[in-house]
């Protein structure tokens, strides 16, 4: 029997249980394995589970052990997965355990449904659990359409799901800027990545940087200080959005951002599922039920 799961600490008040429920109609199990030691719980993972979803503090440890599986032969690691150096989602599969990184595809579809609606559901019909591979083809040829030169993004927070989202933006043909609230961890990821041109500036000019960008990704779990949280110029006749991880309490809203697509955390959420659970299970999740839930 299949079964499936969360690792981390901590999630009881993880969604991610309920997301599964919807997208599978119940079919099978999701169980949250938390506790605070990442070894007793990846032990779980590989004597009971067939995959299971792995969030903080524990996406890194995660990754490390599948490198170690794939460099013996035993497991293998996604493209975008490698690049992050962390993984939200482990599978078994028949040549071992896989990597992958949902954050990164959650990026994808989330700018992709904003600026070409419907093409989400088109390529998963068409593609099934290879929509998001087709996603990303499609926006990356199409980008330049609508800007013309190279859009900009800016990416606020260099954590696990920050190292993501500035992947994700950089793959799609952004240009990518990075803001941390310790600027050291900026720069530590524009040098490990240097094939992307990361570009570190300081927290400070966040609002007059997020003016001059056309996709802003906000991933610090909190508001900013005071003063730094100047209005941000509202957007003009090009399309700009705004993306936000934080799906509990977030730090902006539509009203903030006049002009702007405001994208909420929750459909970041739901666009990891859509991709994830198709990952995890082999079969396609019910994309009208995951939106409602």
């Amino acid at each position: 029997m299949q079964k499936f799961g969360l690792i981390g600490d901590p999630i009881a008040t993880s969604l991610s249980p309920v997301l599964f429920r919807a997208a599978y109609g119940g079919r099978w199990t999701y169980d949250l394995i938390e506790g605070a030691v990442f070894e007793t719980s990846w032990k779980r993972f590989l004597e009971d589970y067939t995959a299971i979803n792995v969030t903080a503090p524990f996406k890194e440890a995660a990754f490390a052990q599948v490198l170690c599986l794939a460099r013996e032969g035993l497991g293998s690691v996604s493209g975008p997965c490698f690049k992050i150096g962390a993984t939200n989602l482990v599978v078994k599969g028949p040549e071992g355990i896989q990597a992958h990184n949902s954050d990164f595809s959650g990026v994808i579809l989330s700018v992709a449904e904003s600026l070409f609606p419907g093409v989400v559901d088109a390529c998963y019909r068409e593609f099934g659990n290879r929509g998001h591979i087709k996603v990303h083809q499609f926006v990356r040829k199409h980008l330049g359409e609508i800007y013309g030169n190279q859009p900009q993004a800016l990416i606020v927070g260099c954590g696990g799901a920050g190292k993501a989202a500035a992947v994700a933006a950089a793959e799609l043909g952004y240009g990518v800027a990075l803001m941390n609230r310790t600027p050291e961890r900026a720069q530590a990821l524009a040098a490990a990545l240097p094939e992307y041109g990361f570009l570190p500036v300081p927290l400070a000019d966040f609002a007059a940087a997020a003016a001059e960008c056309d996709l802003v990704i906000y991933t610090l779990p909190c508001p900013l200080d005071e003063a730094l949280t100047a209005p941000i110029a509202p957007a003009g006749p090009l399309p700009k959005l705004f993306l936000e991880a934080n799906y509990k309490t977030p730090a902006f809203s539509e009203a903030a951002l006049p002009g702007w697509t405001y994208i909420p955390g929750r459909r970041w959420l739901r666009y990891q599922a859509l991709a994830g659970y198709a990952l995890m299970t082999g079969e396609q999740p019910d994309a009208a039920a995951l939106a409602k839930a």
